[in-house]
């Protein structure tokens, strides 16, 4: 059983490099993902589609009217639980997300960088009881229990005092 990993996009044409999104998902063999277009009025849409195109274990969710972040998660969620027969679903938002720094590329290298500990999923490292989806869980939340002392994930958890 393979792992999911849900990607919620919004306007985000111009963080996206598609040529480096489908070398790296290349390299990601066991996991499959579900890149979630949370009603973009830019021309995410059509990278996205560009990068699935290209890569035989992406799965695109288009939200026509914008939705929350978790709304959109779940949106993914639905589909990949109805699509795949997964072990464990990760989920992250780019909106969400500090990438001033590392850009998009930053979180796709760290997500193929640790693919094996994703698909390795752990309920127990994220110390938080599940509810709504019990195999759906937060992919940073996940990895900054797991990776220690990594310049991408140390910016996305600094509190600005």
């Amino acid at each position: 059983m393979k792992t999911g990993i849900i990607i919620v996009f919004h306007n985000n044409e111009n963080e996206m490099d598609t040529t480096f999104f489908i070398e790296q998902i290349s390299q990601t063999s066991n996991l499959e993902f579900c890149l979630v277009n949370n009603d973009s009025r830019d021309n995410t849409y059509e990278l996205l589609r560009d990068v699935k195109e290209e890569c035989t274990n992406v799965s695109i969710v288009n939200v026509r009217k914008f939705k929350s972040d978790m709304a959109a998660v779940k949106a993914g969620a639905r589909f990949m639980f109805s699509e795949f027969d997964l072990k464990h679903l990760g989920y992250v938002s780019v909106s969400m997300l500090n990438i001033k720094e590392y850009g998009l590329n930053g979180l796709m290298e760290l997500i193929t960088e640790n693919q094996n500990a994703i698909s390795n999923f752990e309920i127990k490292k994220l110390k938080k009881k599940q509810t709504l989806f019990q195999s759906l869980f937060s992919l940073l939340e996940y990895l900054k229990n797991i990776i220690k002392d990594n310049q991408f994930m140390n910016l996305q958890f600094q509190r600005n005092i």
